[in-house]
């Protein structure tokens, strides 16, 4: 369904959103204020700019609401803006009511901020005389903002306060000063046009209005939203805690959700809760999880299952992307597998590993870790193969560990063998790979020259402490005395070739330089690495792309046994 059938969309202004006795709340758990100076700078140079002509607009960006009456709101998307909006008017405001005790046309001063603040602010109650106020802020932010701010009182140690009240505190401080400085400050009726007009009429934004929570979703991911506004982790914390009525249950969700995404990190939950929903769904789009979300998860006791399980694997999803991560203090052999799939930058295998890890022993887990690192290695790095037919097999192959189908690695490796390149595919692949001048190329040349080194020599050579550089038998930047056996057009289509490499210490490298062949010879010679030393022997004379070839092709075919399954 397309989004222009999901919402309501119109260009509106600040008095038109505030217009009416609309009323906006943010939903009590949505994340705090977060703005500081850079973004209040912001806002502050582009009124000021609006000033130069009431004929010049700014367009604020996109607000999502969704609908809970024709005056009610929840705050999808801009809190942000309106509640620093909001300040910047009780600011002004403030400025008019100290301008009026200084004596300066004090009743119309008086009478200015008094409408400004029913325009922008809210209005008193009749009976208790206390500020009400149009915009409602989430738990932790809104009592600081309606008892202190909306009513202009100065917190007593604001020291004291919590880092987003404090950041509230500071905004309304930083407006106060801009219009205590400005030159307009002397003037009331000057400081009221700059909230009734550049900020209430040439301010505007796009203003979205949907119906439920699933519409705002899709909506939130069709806009792609960014920075310091509502994040998809925001967007499903909003719903699932819109699930649970009792106070006591609400603290426990509060409690646990900070600490599961603690764990996980905030910005990485959505990939977290995707892999999980994997383990169960052979596919799991992005733009569906607040979808499958919903259907899992629509009742209190169904929010806190959700969330059992989550905690269940949140620890292991976190420990996977770190080898150095304590969960892998009892299982250090684990280690290098996690090493090597974080290089590969490969995490298709996720809902496997959720599965393993629950259902079979640590020895076990280890070497199903082996498997997928083999796996990647030769489909995703070396054969740089198709990885959307990943997860529907990995997904699989999760069930089945899951559900007791797959007892041991070798049922796991049945399931996976069909995204398992054979051994002459790799081979090949692997005699004509050429790694580029990226860094993760580097990082990748890097890794399979040690592990060629390790198998040659016996000794132990980790890509990532091992002191060696990476040495160009043919130089990055050749001289002439280069041309005669690899012409020009050969230079950028063999420099980055794995037969071109190898490892060299600093020392060594800085004296080589751009040097002839035979100069490299002498050097390479005196190496600790055996494969650098190998070179001199296997090429004594001249370094030519049919010797490149040939040395790539020796390479090749020792990797085979080096990057393969145990089934």
């Amino acid at each position: 369904m397309g989004v222009s059938n999901l919402l309501n969309t119109r260009t509106a202004n600040m008095l038109e959103l505030v217009g009416n006795g609309k009323i906006y709340r943010v939903p009590p758990y949505q994340r705090e204020y977060s703005w500081e100076e850079d973004q209040w700078e912001d806002l502050w140079n582009d009124v000021q700019e609006l000033r130069s002509g009431p004929e010049e607009r700014h367009y604020m960006g996109a607000v999502v609401v969704q609908a809970r009456s024709d005056r009610e709101f929840l705050i999808i998307d801009g809190q942000q803006r309106l509640a620093t909006l909001s300040i910047l008017a009780l600011a002004l405001i403030s400025r008019l009511g100290d301008l009026a005790r200084e004596g300066r046309d004090p009743e119309a001063n008086r009478e200015r901020a008094a409408a400004l603040r029913n325009r922008f602010i809210g209005e008193k109650d009749p009976a208790s005389l206390v500020e009400s106020s149009k915009l409602r802020l989430n738990e932790t932010d809104d009592p600081f903002y309606q008892d202190y701010l909306v009513q202009l009182r100065a917190p007593l140690n604001p020291r004291g306060l919590s880092h987003s009240n404090r950041l509230l505190w500071n905004c309304f401080r930083y407006f106060k000063a801009r219009f205590e400085q400005a030159d307009m400050s002397g003037s009331g009726e000057v400081l009221a046009s700059v909230l009734a007009e550049a900020v209430g009429r040439q301010l505007l934004f796009i203003l979205i209005t949907v119906e439920d929570e699933l519409n705002a979703y899709t909506v939130f991911e069709t806009l792609n939203a960014r920075g310091v506004e509502l994040t998809t982790t925001d967007l499903l914390k909003n719903y699932l805690f819109s699930k649970v009525r009792v106070g006591a249950d609400l603290d426990s969700l509060q409690r646990r959700w900070q600490s599961l995404v603690a764990t996980v990190r905030a910005e990485r939950f959505p990939e977290f809760l995707r892999y999980h929903l994997l383990c169960a769904h052979p596919s799991v789009r992005s733009q569906r999880l607040f979808k499958m979300v919903r259907q899992q998860a629509g009742t209190d006791v169904e929010v806190f299952a959700l969330l059992d399980a989550l905690e269940g694997r949140a620890e292991l999803f976190a420990a996977l992307s770190d080898p150095h991560h304590g969960f892998w203090v009892e299982l250090p052999e684990a280690r290098p597998h996690i090493q090597e799939l974080n290089l590969f930058r490969v995490k298709q295998m996720t809902p496997l590993l959720f599965a393993a890890w629950e259902r079979l022993d640590s020895g076990n887990f280890v070497r199903i870790l082996k498997l997928v690192r083999t796996l990647a290695f030769r489909y995703s790095v070396i054969g740089k193969l198709n990885t959307n037919a990943l997860e529907p097999v990995y997904h699989e192959a999760a069930r089945a560990v899951l559900e007791g189908r797959a007892r041991i690695p070798a049922d796991v490796f049945g399931i996976l063998e069909r995204i398992y390149v054979d051994d002459r595919r790799f081979q090949q692949d692997l005699a004509e790979l050429d790694l580029g001048r990226r860094t993760q190329g580097k990082k990748i040349a890097r890794y399979i020259l040690a592990r060629l080194e390790q198998d040659a020599t016996g000794k132990a050579c980790d890509h990532e402490t091992d002191p060696g550089t990476l040495e160009h038998i043919l130089p990055e930047n050749p001289s002439a005395d280069w041309s005669e056996a690899f012409p020009e057009k050969l230079w950028s289509e063999s420099v980055w070739r794995l037969g071109n490499l190898t490892l060299l210490e600093p020392a060594l490298n800085r004296q080589i330089g751009n040097a002839t062949y035979a100069q490299k010879t002498e050097v390479y010679s005196r190496s600790a690495y055996g494969l650098t030393q190998d070179i001199p022997d296997q090429v004594p004379e001249a370094w030519t792309p049919a010797h490149l070839e040939a040395r790539q092709a020796r390479m090749a075919a020792r990797a085979v046994h080096l990057w393969r399954a145990d089934f």
